[in-house]
């Protein structure tokens, strides 16, 4: 049974989350759940919020010391950059709002104090490695090809307090209906 048959395609718009379909083919979206940042005629980018990176991210930037942040893999594009997004918009200048209450990026020096000093907290703040993005068109695309779910009405607490192993699964169910069933669905089909 295609659950997707006779889906209407949503559109996503900036602060959505991106579901990837159960059995999505890219290994880089295996079961993701992608935070959108930008989308907009000129393509969509955003951060894959459940891969965590095995780096700490001492090794990536020397100025945050011994800082317990964990490093994510935002997404298989520029793997050698390094970007972060946040919910603390009194501390950090020049941060853009996503959606009400999360931002993304912003001055890195103040950023690299405030870990040094703790005077932000390992919960209110992500860090990527690389990030996801799509040409202009590219990702509606991908909708028609019914490669993503939507979810609209981003809060702050699915980015950063919801358990990023079981993201997938959670955002799958807090949809409802068809898409509580969906996140049931096995990794391995022939395993069933």
């Amino acid at each position: 049974m295609d659950f997707f048959s006779s889906d209407k395609i949503v559109e996503p718009q900036k602060g959505d989350l991106l579901i990837s379909e159960p059995y999505l083919p890219d290994p880089n979206f295996d079961r993701t759940v992608v935070f959108l940042c930008e989308h907009d005629e000129n393509g969509t980018f955003g951060f894959v919020l459940n891969k965590a990176a095995n780096i700490a991210l001492s090794e990536l930037v020397d100025e945050v010391g011994d800082y317990p942040g964990k490093v994510f893999m935002g997404g298989p594009v520029e793997k050698d950059t390094l970007h972060f997004i946040h919910r603390e918009p009194k501390l950090i200048e020049s941060s853009r709002e996503v959606v009400k209450g999360v931002y993304w990026g912003g001055d890195f020096n103040k950023l690299t104090e405030m870990t040094n000093t703790r005077a932000i907290q390992t919960e209110d703040v992500r860090f990527f490695i690389g990030y996801s993005g799509w040409a202009s068109g590219q990702l509606m695309d991908e909708m028609r090809a019914k490669s993503w779910i939507v979810l609209k009405n981003t809060t702050p607490e699915m980015i950063f307090d919801w358990d990023n192993q079981d993201l997938w699964k959670a955002c799958l169910q807090t949809m409802g209906g068809k898409f509580r069933l969906i996140s049931n669905y096995p990794k391995d089909p022939r395993l069933n």
